[in-house]
């Protein structure tokens, strides 16, 4: 078989046409070469025959690009004639273009002298490799290196990268030229490219250009290969492409309005300020969050736009910039600033020193947006909440910070606004002690947690029990027994207070009835409940109360409802109505705590109710100072609950004291003409057994 080659290129100074070995030991065994550059060639399987016809042809030199020689141009390196010149040494880089050598036995060969090489031992420029141009003129920066990380050549396109001539980095070491010993891993991963045991090493570097500029490359280095000595190293530039991904990241991790960090960028740094390796590395192991929200920009953005909101977000943003850079002044860094989203910001301070460090710059802060926002021609004023959270960064993640720091923000909204306010764990205990019973009262119900004691209402003149008020109690399992200033706002929050009041009410009802089944010779009392006045919008409070009226059996009359001032007056509409038809039913209606919100007696006159229940707080304005020298008592208290007493009788209403707790106390309610008393000098809530030996013994205890 045979074919057409063209020949490599001549060595400078040399006319005639050349021959590598590679010509002579292509094809073992496959038949004789065709002529090669004008010279005429035998399978090189055939020494003799080949060197003979390698003698007659016409060529300049001959070159060996084999790492291991074939017997056939070891034989010519020894009786070959000094013309043509014979290259001794292998070329690096260049046996991957040629297969192996016949494994045939042969005689170590002789070196050829130097006065027969073309090119000097060690050398990576063989003018007669045909990819030598393609080499040096090659777009990508490329090199040869040897097994000891040494250049052997490179080409002009990274020379041009480094800023170099190409020549001048042959025999440098390849990790200083592009920086592989930085760290540990991608060192490792080297070295074992070099010692072949890894097929390929990629990595991306920052380097430095002699003209100062920075640049970023993406460096591979591959074995040329298995059985080569070299390494080719490659750098590809992707200077450009870092610079597009760090502008992408910008745009990604910065708020368009304020060009402040927003919530992704400072998770990020408040994930990494938490991580172990940051805050060991500190110097005070702490860090400090301030989570500030806009009070009034809602009511701005809504009435002027959000144009004239987004302005005034970007000077707020601006203000607390310039507020934590004076901050930061001698620092290490100043605090991160960050809009999380809406009209909330966060100043996150890493190695804080302590909560007066985060105090100053929350007061700073609040100071800084005190003066009047100029915004399109306009005078815009705000203020802000702010929530301080300052602690050891060691055992914090992220998620726990931000929630203390959501709990302390509502807090100074809850406090007022226009402040901040600091975290609390005792504060803030209560506060997950409350979401944890709200987290569990429906279910509490359906346990059956839920137990009612009565407290007894007491004839002034008599002495004698004519009712009893039913309070619920929680018997929590974790918490224990929990009083009802416990549970009852959480209970009307989260919407249970229907089923719960529902329950007191059935409850109160079937209890009250067994008392007058148990008792059929003494005059039945009354049981009285409360009903908060969401019972009254959110059920069908009037269907409820005659179906469990009729079940139980209990007169209407012997049922009173009770709710708070607050609730019953300036009322319109449907709870007024509702009253009204419990009232026609012939179910009594009671006013709570009467005297401490609207006292709209004019509007009392018109509701649908039929006694008062005088707050507390004017019963303890009666106390004696002879009596107890820490108390100080009011006239005035006695001259009002006098008054409001007259009205109610006059009104045809019966009124009954809370908090009657001495003698003397029940002595100046009873001589004004207070109808019952309820209060711990009479009993204290108790369980319904206890009301049976009261309805047995009947009075109660009378000053």
């Amino acid at each position: 078989m045979s074919g057409t080659s063209e020949g490599p290129t001549p060595a400078a100074g040399l006319t005639r046409p050349s021959i590598t070995e590679s010509d002579i030991a292509k094809s073992p065994g496959a038949g004789p070469v065709a002529p090669v550059s004008g010279g005429r060639l035998t399978d090189a399987a055939a020494p003799t025959p080949a060197l003979t016809d390698l003698a007659e042809a016409a060529a300049a030199a001959v070159f060996t690009d084999l790492a291991q020689p074939s017997p056939a141009f070891t034989e010519l390196a020894r009786s070959a004639p000094a013309d043509p010149p014979v290259l001794a040494e292998p070329l690096p880089g260049l046996t991957d273009l040629a297969p192996p050598a016949p494994a045939e036995p042969a005689e170590p060969a002789e070196p050829a002298a130097p006065t027969r090489s073309a090119v000097s031992a060690g050398s990576a420029e063989p003018s007669s490799a045909p990819f030598r141009p393609a080499f040096r003129l090659a777009p990508v920066p490329l090199a040869v290196l040897d097994r000891d990380g040494l250049v052997v050549v490179a080409n002009d396109a990274l020379g041009s990268l480094l800023g170099v001539t190409a020549d001048t980095l042959a025999g440098q070491v390849a990790t200083d030229l592009v920086d592989l010993a930085s760290d540990a891993r991608t060192w490792h991963a080297y070295r074992e490219v070099l010692r072949g045991r890894q097929a390929r090493l990629r990595c991306t570097r920052r380097l430095k250009h002699p003209d100062g500029h920075s640049l970023w490359v993406q460096v591979t280095a591959a074995p040329l290969a298995p059985e080569s000595e070299g390494v080719l190293l490659s750098l590809t530039d992707i200077t450009a492409r870092r610079e597009l991904q760090a502008r992408l990241r910008h745009l990604q991790m910065h708020d368009p309005v304020t060009r402040l960090p927003n919530r992704t960028l400072f998770f990020e740094r408040l994930s990494a300020a938490l991580e172990a390796e940051s805050y060991e590395q500190s110097t005070s192991g702490r860090i400090g969050l301030c989570y500030l929200d806009l009070d009034g920009f809602k009511a701005i953005n809504d009435t002027l736009g959000h144009r004239v909101g987004d302005r005034l977000l970007a000077a707020v943003a601006e203000r607390l910039t310039r507020c934590a850079d004076e901050a930061g002044y001698g620092r290490p860094s100043p605090p991160l600033v960050a809009r999380l989203g809406g009209d909330e910001f966060a100043l996150l301070v890493e190695e804080s020193t302590g909560t007066e460090q985060l105090a100053g710059l929350a007061e700073s802060a609040l100071k800084a947006l005190q003066a009047p926002f100029e915004i399109s021609g306009r005078r815009l004023s705000v203020s802000a909440s702010i929530g301080v959270v300052e602690r050891q960064a060691a055992g914090t993640t992220a998620t726990a910070l931000m929630q203390a720091a959501d709990t302390t923000l509502y807090w100074a909204k809850a406090d007022g606004k226009a402040r901040w306010t600091l975290f609390d764990p005792e504060r803030n205990a209560h506060r997950m002690t409350r979401q944890a019973l709200a987290s569990t009262l429906r279910q509490a119900i359906e346990r059956g947690e839920f137990t009612l004691e009565y407290q007894p209402l007491v004839g002034m003149e008599d002495g004698r029990l004519r009712g009893v008020e039913a309070l619920v109690r929680w018997n929590h399992p974790e918490f224990g027994m929990l009083t009802p200033n416990r549970f009852i706002g959480l209970a009307e929050e989260e919407g249970a207070i229907v089923p719960l009041g529902r329950w007191i009410l059935a409850t109160a009802c079937r209890q009250a009835r067994r008392w007058h089944l148990e008792h059929p010779d003494e005059p039945p009392i009354f049981v009285s409940v409360n009903v908060a006045v969401r019972q009254v919008w959110d059920s069908d409070l009037i269907a409820d109360v005659a179906a469990i009226l009729a079940e139980t059996g209990l007169e209407p009359r012997l049922l009173q409802l009770e709710l708070t001032e607050s609730a019953v007056m300036g009322s319109a509409g449907r709870p007024i109505q509702v009253l009204q038809a419990l009232s026609d039913m012939g179910v009594g209606i009671a006013i709570d705590d009467f005297g401490t919100g609207y006292s709209n007696l004019a509007y009392l006159s018109r509701l649908p109710v039929s006694g008062l229940k005088l707050d507390g707080a004017f019963v303890r304005g009666f106390e004696h100072p002879e009596r107890d020298a820490a108390a100080r008592p009011s006239p005035a208290d006695e001259v009002i609950v006098e008054a409001m007493i007259q009205l109610a009788h006059r009104l045809g209403l019966t009124v009954t004291a809370e908090c009657v707790e001495t003698s003397d106390q029940a002595s100046r309610l009873r001589r004004i003409g207070c109808d019952t008393g309820q209060g711990w000098l009479y009993s204290r809530p108790v369980p319904a057994d206890r009301i049976s030996d009261l309805l047995d013994g009947r009075a109660c205890r009378r000053p």
